[in-house]
């Protein structure tokens, strides 16, 4: 029997499919065990996007002396920063997930939004195909990343390129690479810095006091092959210097995490914050402009350690200022971001491009 096709009445967007927006970053373990930290540990340094060394070299220096060593003194800094929904990394991660949905919908626009880590759980297959089992046809995939790296960037569209090129029918994909000096997101963290400030008071910068924007670090090899990780970290750093009033001699940009013995790009937080309680500054704020969420770099290597550090050197006064996480300011930038990515993908008559969120 031959069917009139005007007479089903198919909404264009349900044959055409959902639209998603998968937000990654880079992972966590799933409890703050050595034996979960170890399994974390071993995905997360078995990739030769993070460690630029051969496998058949490096595996068994990884498998028989580091991941060993560092699962256990790894999972106490993981227990001391553990909420008691989970991970720092992944409940920031999931309140930035329904904080964006909220707005997307504040804007009638029927968009999923999810969440994959790199490594761990949920993994960015796991995030592809339950987006696929919900009728999404067309992702956006969305590294919580501001500056690009090969190690972290790169390798999240590594695994969204393998997990598609399984697929007999994959979805349809956008991505965005970097956002280090997009307007909403610098805005966003300006008014993190400020809001911190209005609660605790303005560091006396003309007394020397110091504001310290701390980026994750990178071997410096990765750099000069040309990795353009560094050059974004200070483009960021001055831009949100500048839209806070700072001169040079009122901030810092530094480098946290190093790992191994090879040469990291500098100078290092650890150091910094050394040398300043040496001098006797009396009080340094930290802010970590490349973490999106806290997690246990932000809240426990500087919170914790960079403070005992600073403090025990001499320093008076040290401030953690927490990151972006589901600040409304930067959700609105995540959803603006979004949107402008999202052109074509959904009707114009929505209140997002009637807000001029879209406007040309």
């Amino acid at each position: 029997m031959l069917v009139d096709a005007t007479s089903l009445h198919i909404d264009q967007r349900d044959a055409e499919g959902k639209t998603g927006i998968l937000l990654i970053n880079l992972g966590t373990p799933d409890s703050p065990t050595p034996r979960h930290v170890g399994r974390y540990l071993r995905e997360f340094l078995s990739d030769p996007r993070v460690v630029e060394i051969p496998q058949w070299i490096w595996q068994p220096v990884l498998r028989g002396a580091v991941v060993p060593l560092r699962s256990r003194a790894s999972a106490r800094k993981y227990e001391s920063v553990w909420l008691p929904e989970g991970s720092p990394l992944r409940v920031f991660t999931e309140r930035q997930v329904a904080a964006l949905t909220e707005w997307l919908l504040l804007r009638d626009l029927d968009v999923a939004v999810g969440f994959a880590m790199r490594y761990g759980s949920p993994s960015i297959e796991d995030g592809i195909h339950k987006f696929v089992a919900m009728g999404v046809s067309r992702i956006l995939v969305l590294p919580m990343y501001p500056q690009y790296a090969a190690a972290t960037t790169a390798t999240a569209l590594d695994k969204v390129a393998v997990t598609l090129a399984a697929m007999k029918n994959p979805p349809e994909v956008r991505l965005v690479k970097e956002f280090h000096l997009e307007p909403g997101y610098i805005e966003a963290m300006a008014r993190k810095i400020k809001l911190h400030w209005e609660r605790a008071g303005r560091p006396n910068f003309e007394g020397g006091d110091q504001l310290i924007l701390s980026f994750h670090g990178l071997p410096v090899s990765v750099v000069e092959k040309g990795d353009p990780y560094y050059a974004q970290c200070q483009a960021t750093g001055k831009r949100l210097a500048t839209i806070l009033g700072l001169t040079p001699l009122d901030y810092r940009i530094t480098f946290q995490s190093e790992f191994g013995r090879q040469a990291w790009i500098s100078p290092h937080t650890a150091d910094v914050l050394d040398q300043l309680g040496d001098m006797n500054v009396h009080r340094v704020d930290v802010f970590c402009p490349g973490f999106t969420a806290d997690c246990v770099e932000t809240i426990e290597e500087i919170g914790m350690e960079g403070r005992d550090l600073f403090l025990n050197a001499g320093g008076k006064v040290f401030h953690r200022i927490e990151c972006l996480n589901d600040s409304e300011s930067f959700i609105s930038a995540v959803g603006m971001m979004a949107m402008e990515n999202l052109r074509g993908w959904l009707p114009v008559n929505t209140q997002a491009y009637s807000d001029g969120v879209c406007a040309d």
